[in-house]
């Protein structure tokens, strides 16, 4: 299965008083490793939730995690792809540092019309970006 690397260094703004990533900010670095998966596809969030009107919030979200993560370690996100659906995208996300498994993420993302606020089909060049995502081998760096 082909997966998106992205790295990100934990900033004091990430941690709670006792240096250790304050939870609800491991959801936001997980929207941060979207945005880029989605860039390094050539669909910008910019474009597409400014221009074009249309947005992937996450309609579920499970999470486990496993270790405490602290200021100054840099963790790295492995996203993949579990499904592609009519409107949807199932996704999976392990935090690294090392080798050591920090927090793992299973979503579901919705292709959904920013102004109706209703899911929509995925349009063709999307799906067709999205399904090399579900081929056989593991990417280096997203491309």
């Amino acid at each position: 299965m082909k997966i998106f690397h992205y790295s990100k260094k934990v900033r004091f703004g990430d941690t709670d008083p006792a240096g250790i990533v304050f939870y609800p900010r491991y959801f936001e670095m997980v929207n941060e490793a979207i945005e880029e998966w989605f860039d390094a596809m050539g669909f910008s969030f910019e474009e597409m939730h400014l221009k074009h009107k249309f947005g992937v919030p996450l309609v579920h979200v499970e999470a486990d995690f496993y270790k405490p993560s602290r200021l100054g370690e840099t963790l790295d996100f492995h996203l993949k792809v579990t499904k592609v659906g009519g409107a949807s995208i199932g996704l999976e996300i392990r935090v690294l540092r090392g080798s050591e498994q920090r927090f793992v993420t299973k979503a579901v993302m919705a292709y959904m019309e920013l102004q109706t606020e209703k899911s929509a089909k995925i349009p063709d060049d999307l799906r067709k970006a999205l399904m090399k995502w579900l081929g056989s081998q593991e990417d280096e760096k997203g491309n």
